[in-house]
């Protein structure tokens, strides 16, 4: 069976402002503290982007201090970016072969 991506990972990518997050999170670990100094998001609300990014795996925490610093987790990123990858050649390939029969018309 081919590697699926859940439904959750989506969920969580279409909300913009926890793409920002996550966009923020890939170049570098940050607090939800520091987050939401960057971002025009509450400090209450990056904790609850930071959630749903945590349940769907896309981010990790760890202890620094008495600060929790939260970073992206790219082999989970890169491994739906493979996947996404993949869908889109097989598209680019039906496209290509829709083009040809219409072509030949």
């Amino acid at each position: 069976m081919p590697d699926v991506v859940p439904v959750e990972i989506f969920a969580a990518l279409s909300d913009e402002s926890r793409w920002e997050i996550l966009t923020k999170l890939g170049s570098e670990p940050a607090s939800a503290s520091g987050l939401a100094a960057e971002l025009p998001i509450s400090r209450q609300a990056i904790a609850k982007h930071l959630a749903v990014l945590t349940a769907a795996g896309l981010v990790t925490s760890s202890r620094a201090g008495r600060e929790i610093r939260y970073e992206a987790v790219g082999a989970e990123l890169s491994r739906i970016a493979r996947q996404l990858e993949t869908i889109a050649r097989g598209w680019d390939r039906r496209l290509a072969a829709i083009k040809s029969r219409a072509e030949e018309v």
